[in-house]
């Protein structure tokens, strides 16, 4: 075996003994075919007010520009799957949202695989990247042959389904390139028939502007009258369009104690949380992603879900 092959197995052997789903390799080179698509959705305001997607344009599209000199994006996938949901009579959160938030316990796993890199090949250099620079993160998954991306724009896997997150390291290695994989979509339309808002505007294509998730943890304004009694009762991000994939019938279990929830999560009740209290909040959000939209958020929200 050559050095390139050996490097990759030492790679994604460690990446699986860290905890990670899969891992898969691409050429760091510029996205072509990403480029014109970025263009269009960011040309139809389907950003709403993420100004931050028009940001760092060409950085999104090309990671030698990011990270100088690479030659390899390392594409990583990390389950998420509770085994335990919420209450039936409960406003909803995102699952991914359940446990400790998820850029703290990626950002780790990925520091101690570039450290193993580094320890075992020699001087690699290159930056850990969990949904939180402008990398095209579903994109490089699709690349490394990770899964395809589905029509409501998640990436899918026929083994597990799409309930994972994905983060990137890229480095200055050159390594053996994993190829994409087919669509696996066919004629099913379960996702854009079950979108409560509408927000899957045609196959592949999210209206981010319309996406609950959108409402619920970036919009930092009033959410549009128009679209009250529509939310399906999701106070914090929105799985409909994942809950009703039938691959996700496929997806397994976590293993990664960080994600379990605390069981208030679990057990609080509509009227709970129409009375919950900052200090409340605080506690069963400590290390939550769900800090993201603040006390104060979080309120906006389920005041909108009342009838």
């Amino acid at each position: 075996m050559n050095s390139k092959t050996v490097h990759t197995e030492l790679i994604k052997t460690e990446a699986k003994r860290l905890g990670f789903l899969s891992c898969g390799v691409s050429k760091a080179e510029f996205l072509e075919e990403e480029a014109p698509r970025l263009e269009k959705w960011l040309n139809q305001n389907m950003h709403g007010e993420m100004q931050y997607m028009e940001n760092h344009f060409d950085k999104r599209l090309d990671p030698t520009k990011l990270v100088e000199g690479s030659k390899s994006v390392i594409s990583l996938l990390l389950n998420y799957y509770p085994s335990n949901e919420q209450n039936i009579d409960s406003y909803k959160i995102s699952k991914y949202a359940y446990g400790t938030d998820y850029h703290f316990v990626i950002k780790d796993k990925l520091k101690d695989l570039l450290q193993f890199i580094q320890e075992e090949i020699g001087a690699v250099h290159g930056r850990a990247f969990v949904d939180s620079a402008p990398v095209l993160d579903k994109a490089w998954a699709a690349k490394s042959g990770l899964g395809w991306i589905g029509k409501h724009s998640n990436l899918l896997t026929q083994q597990v389904g799409s309930f994972y997150f994905i983060a990137e390291l890229i480095i200055d290695l050159e390594l053996d390139y994993d190829a994409p994989v087919t669509d696996h979509c066919g004629t099913c339309t379960a996702c854009i028939d079950a979108c409560p808002t509408d927000a899957i505007v045609e196959p592949y294509v999210v209206d981010g502007s319309k996406c609950i998730s959108y409402f619920t943890i970036e919009l930092k304004n009033e959410i549009p009258n128009e679209f009250h009694g529509k939310f399906d009762d999701w106070m914090f991000g929105c799985d409909v369009c994942q809950d009703v994939c039938p691959w996700n019938r496929f997806s397994k279990k976590h293993s990664e104690p960080l994600f379990n929830p605390t069981p208030e999560l679990l057990s609080m009740t509509k009227k709970d949380w129409e009375e919950i209290t900052e200090d409340v909040f605080k506690k069963i959000f400590k290390k939550s992603a769900v800090k993201r939209t603040k006390f104060s958020g979080l309120q906006r929200n389920i005041n909108f879900l009342k009838p």
